[in-house]
Order: C-alpha cells, then structure tokens, then sequence
C-alpha cells in the first residue's frame, strides 16, 4: 500500500480488507458469523434463523450496525470497486480536509446512508429481511465532496467513453440511483444508502460553508 496515502484513508483501506478477510473465513451459507452481527439488518424486530444445524440464531438490528456495516462487504468485486474509490478519493480530500473533519465527512455519510436503507426497508420494503454490507453509502459522499471541491475535473461515467466534469457526473449518477431505488431496476443493491451518503455529504459540506469554487471566464 503506498506509503503516500494519508493516514485515516489509509486504515481505512486496511480496516475494509481485514474485515471482508474475515468474511470470507469465518461466514458461510449456514454461519454468517461476522455478517449476522456486523452486517446492517433491518430495524423493528429480531429475527429468528434456522442455522440448518438444528440451532436458531437471532438476528437483527443493533446500533453498532450503523458502522460496522459499511466495512464489510458482498463479493470479490465489490470491495475492489469500492476500495478502488476510496483509494482514488479519499486520500485526495483528506488532504484537502484534513484527518479530523475527514474522518467525521466519512463517518456521517455512512451513518447516514445506513439511516436511509433503514428507513427504505421499515416503510417500504418490511418483508425484506436481509442484511446490507458495504461502503458504498460512505463512497457516494467522497463523490459529492469531489463534485463540491473539483467541480470541473473530468471523471468518466461507464458506458460513456469520454470525460465529464464531476458535478455533472455525480448529478447523473445521482439520478440514476433514484430511478433505480424507485422504479426497482437492479434489485440487490442499496441505491437509497447510496443517495442517503450522497445527500448528507452534500448537506455536510454546505453546513460547512463549503462552496463550489469559483469559476473564471
């Protein structure tokens, strides 16, 4: 790992992969160790689970959850894609922000987009009983930053083959998580965690009297 990599993006990174190590030892079809107790499961009630081994495991929301979700992870490629922004982004406004304010942008746009799944799942979608796990709520808030402080630099938004500027960017891909989260295309992911880290950032950042700067013609 590059030892030019600012400190909080950096144990970051290490916190995210030593995680979904664990993942992948300890969690499996029946167990879910770590996923059972750090994944981000649905508020309201317990939920009471056939291990398949003759033994019942409660699962279930707990406040911790609206952390420890965001550094675990679903597949191979979801934390590579992940992992990849957060490497991209986050040492770049971290320095920018510096450790301290980083660390609480990071952190608020996780909580929050845990807040928004959570929501989504108690009033909308109640008979969805699964657990959510990534950082991708914490991610959409880097991009919002990136937007906010580099509004010009061009970033490329796949399947198109060239640049865009990053406000355009993440407007667009702002929109297509709405259409996909109210319309139900691309079932699976959390596209309401994923604006819910988008919002707050946003909101954190103009709290912040944080401003687009200014552009010269």
């Amino acid at each position: 790992m590059s030892p030019r990599l600012p400190p909080v993006t950096r144990n970051l990174l290490i916190a995210n992969v030593v995680l979904f190590a664990l993942q992948l030892l300890l969690d499996d079809d029946n167990t879910m160790a770590i996923t059972r107790w750090l994944g981000l499961w649905p508020f309201g009630h317990d939920i009471a689970v056939d291990m398949g081994d003759g033994t019942i495991a409660g699962l279930g929301f707990r406040p911790w959850q609206l952390v420890t979700y965001a550094f675990l992870h679903g597949s191979v490629m979801h934390i590579v894609l992940n992992m990849y922004a957060l490497y991209m982004f986050g040492g770049l406004l971290e320095r920018v922000m510096g450790a301290r304010r980083f660390t609480i942008y990071y952190f608020v746009c996780l909580v929050a987009a845990a807040v928004a799944q959570l929501a989504v799942l108690y009033f909308f979608q109640p008979d969805k009983m699964y657990p959510t796990v990534g950082a991708s709520g914490a991610i959409f808030g880097l991009l919002a930053a990136f937007a906010m402080l580099f509004p010009r630099e061009k970033l490329m938004l796949i399947p198109i083959p060239v640049g865009i500027p990053a406000w355009l960017f993440v407007t667009l891909y702002g929109a297509a998580e709405l259409f996909f989260g109210v319309t139900g295309t691309l079932s699976g992911i959390a596209h309401f965690a994923h604006l819910g880290g988008l919002v707050a950032g946003l909101a954190l950042l103009w709290a912040w009297r944080v401003r687009p700067p200014r552009q010269s013609f």
